[in-house]
Protein backbone atom coordinates (compact mmCIF):
# COMPACT_ATOMS: atom_id res chain seq x y z
CA UNK A 1 0.00 0.00 0.00
CA UNK A 2 1.21 3.64 -0.89
CA UNK A 3 0.07 6.63 0.12
CA UNK A 4 0.64 9.90 -1.09
CA UNK A 5 -0.45 13.59 0.57
CA UNK A 6 -0.19 17.32 -1.23
CA UNK A 7 -1.91 20.51 0.30
CA UNK A 8 -2.32 24.07 -0.99
CA UNK A 9 -3.52 27.40 -0.80
CA UNK A 10 -5.91 28.52 -3.05
CA UNK A 11 -7.49 31.77 -3.52
CA UNK A 12 -10.67 31.35 -4.02
CA UNK A 13 -13.74 30.96 -1.28
CA UNK A 14 -14.10 27.67 0.60
CA UNK A 15 -17.64 27.37 -1.33
CA UNK A 16 -16.53 27.60 -4.65
CA UNK A 17 -13.39 24.76 -4.25
CA UNK A 18 -16.26 22.73 -2.53
CA UNK A 19 -18.75 22.64 -5.61
CA UNK A 20 -15.91 20.85 -7.74
CA UNK A 21 -16.08 17.90 -5.27
CA UNK A 22 -19.73 18.33 -4.61
CA UNK A 23 -21.03 20.11 -8.14
CA UNK A 24 -22.55 18.50 -10.67
CA UNK A 25 -20.85 16.35 -13.44
CA UNK A 26 -20.00 19.58 -15.63
CA UNK A 27 -18.22 21.22 -12.07
CA UNK A 28 -16.30 17.49 -11.13
CA UNK A 29 -15.17 17.39 -14.94
CA UNK A 30 -13.13 20.36 -14.65
CA UNK A 31 -10.81 18.64 -12.41
CA UNK A 32 -11.15 15.39 -13.32
CA UNK A 33 -11.50 15.32 -16.79
CA UNK A 34 -11.54 11.54 -17.20
CA UNK A 35 -14.52 11.21 -15.29
CA UNK A 36 -17.59 10.88 -18.21
CA UNK A 37 -20.33 9.97 -15.55
CA UNK A 38 -21.14 9.80 -11.82
CA UNK A 39 -24.75 8.72 -11.25
CA UNK A 40 -26.21 7.92 -7.89
CA UNK A 41 -26.87 4.07 -7.22
CA UNK A 42 -27.52 4.73 -3.39
CA UNK A 43 -27.98 8.20 -1.33
CA UNK A 44 -28.05 8.19 2.67
CA UNK A 45 -29.39 11.01 4.53
CA UNK A 46 -25.79 11.74 5.99
CA UNK A 47 -23.76 10.81 2.70
CA UNK A 48 -21.65 8.15 4.58
CA UNK A 49 -22.63 5.13 2.62
CA UNK A 50 -23.80 6.50 0.08
CA UNK A 51 -22.62 4.86 -3.53
CA UNK A 52 -22.22 6.53 -6.83
CA UNK A 53 -21.56 4.53 -10.45
CA UNK A 54 -18.48 6.59 -12.00
CA UNK A 55 -17.43 6.04 -15.41
CA UNK A 56 -13.68 7.13 -16.42
CA UNK A 57 -12.11 7.11 -19.64
CA UNK A 58 -8.62 6.06 -19.97
CA UNK A 59 -7.79 6.36 -23.52
CA UNK A 60 -10.19 4.38 -25.61
CA UNK A 61 -11.83 2.33 -23.07
CA UNK A 62 -13.82 3.48 -20.42
CA UNK A 63 -13.57 1.85 -16.98
CA UNK A 64 -17.08 1.50 -14.53
CA UNK A 65 -16.62 1.34 -10.52
CA UNK A 66 -18.86 2.13 -7.43
CA UNK A 67 -17.54 5.19 -5.64
CA UNK A 68 -18.21 4.76 -1.79
CA UNK A 69 -18.22 7.59 0.39
CA UNK A 70 -16.17 6.58 3.90
CA UNK A 71 -16.48 9.92 5.64
CA UNK A 72 -18.22 13.45 5.15
CA UNK A 73 -18.43 16.52 6.63
CA UNK A 74 -19.67 19.83 5.38
CA UNK A 75 -19.72 22.87 7.55
CA UNK A 76 -19.31 26.32 6.58
CA UNK A 77 -15.77 26.40 7.80
CA UNK A 78 -14.34 22.80 6.80
CA UNK A 79 -15.82 20.48 4.57
CA UNK A 80 -14.61 16.94 3.77
CA UNK A 81 -15.42 13.33 1.87
CA UNK A 82 -13.33 10.16 1.95
CA UNK A 83 -14.07 7.84 -0.94
CA UNK A 84 -13.38 4.31 -1.50
CA UNK A 85 -13.49 2.60 -4.71
CA UNK A 86 -11.50 -0.83 -6.70
CA UNK A 87 -10.36 0.54 -10.01
CA UNK A 88 -10.06 -2.38 -12.73
CA UNK A 89 -9.72 -4.95 -10.03
CA UNK A 90 -6.19 -4.15 -9.41
CA UNK A 91 -5.89 -1.57 -6.86
CA UNK A 92 -8.37 -0.45 -3.97
CA UNK A 93 -7.96 3.17 -4.12
CA UNK A 94 -9.18 5.98 -1.23
CA UNK A 95 -9.20 9.81 -1.55
CA UNK A 96 -9.76 12.29 0.85
CA UNK A 97 -10.54 15.56 0.33
CA UNK A 98 -10.37 17.93 2.96
CA UNK A 99 -11.10 21.85 2.76
CA UNK A 100 -10.65 24.83 5.81
CA UNK A 101 -11.70 28.09 5.13
CA UNK A 102 -8.84 30.13 6.01
CA UNK A 103 -10.39 33.51 4.98
CA UNK A 104 -13.34 34.70 2.94
CA UNK A 105 -11.71 34.41 -0.34
CA UNK A 106 -8.34 31.65 0.95
CA UNK A 107 -9.45 28.47 1.32
CA UNK A 108 -6.67 25.58 2.68
CA UNK A 109 -6.86 22.09 0.22
CA UNK A 110 -5.56 18.47 1.79
CA UNK A 111 -5.74 15.63 -1.30
CA UNK A 112 -4.61 12.19 0.29
CA UNK A 113 -5.07 9.04 -1.81
CA UNK A 114 -3.77 5.48 -0.28
CA UNK A 115 -3.25 2.98 -3.39
CA UNK A 116 -3.59 -0.61 -2.36
CA UNK A 117 -2.53 -3.02 -5.07
CA UNK A 118 -4.51 -5.91 -5.26
CA UNK A 119 -1.65 -8.00 -7.26
CA UNK A 120 1.66 -9.02 -6.54
CA UNK A 121 4.03 -7.98 -9.64
CA UNK A 122 1.55 -4.19 -9.04
CA UNK A 123 3.14 -4.05 -5.52
CA UNK A 124 6.40 -4.17 -6.71
CA UNK A 125 5.79 -1.29 -9.30
CA UNK A 126 4.04 0.81 -6.88
CA UNK A 127 7.42 1.47 -5.40
CA UNK A 128 8.72 3.22 -8.19
CA UNK A 129 5.48 5.17 -7.95
CA UNK A 130 6.06 9.25 -7.85
CA UNK A 131 3.95 12.20 -5.93
CA UNK A 132 3.49 13.81 -9.88
CA UNK A 133 -0.08 12.61 -10.77
CA UNK A 134 -0.97 13.97 -7.12
CA UNK A 135 0.61 16.96 -7.15
CA UNK A 136 -0.57 18.01 -10.54
CA UNK A 137 -3.64 17.04 -9.27
CA UNK A 138 -3.37 19.56 -6.15
CA UNK A 139 -2.14 22.21 -8.78
CA UNK A 140 -4.91 21.75 -11.29
CA UNK A 141 -8.08 21.88 -8.17
CA UNK A 142 -6.22 25.46 -7.63
CA UNK A 143 -6.12 26.64 -11.29
CA UNK A 144 -10.24 25.73 -11.73
CA UNK A 145 -10.96 27.27 -8.45
CA UNK A 146 -8.65 30.73 -8.92
CA UNK A 147 -9.64 30.99 -12.41
CA UNK A 148 -14.05 30.21 -11.39
CA UNK A 149 -13.98 32.55 -8.28
CA UNK A 150 -12.54 36.10 -10.34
Amino acid sequence: MKSWTKDIEINAPIEEVWKLFEGSLEDMQKIMPQVVSNEPIHITEDKVGSVYRQSYREGKSVREYDVRTLEYENTPEVKRVKITFNLAKMFDITATYELEKLEENKTYFKYTTTNNPLKWFIKFMLNFASDKVVVQFVERVKKVAESNSN
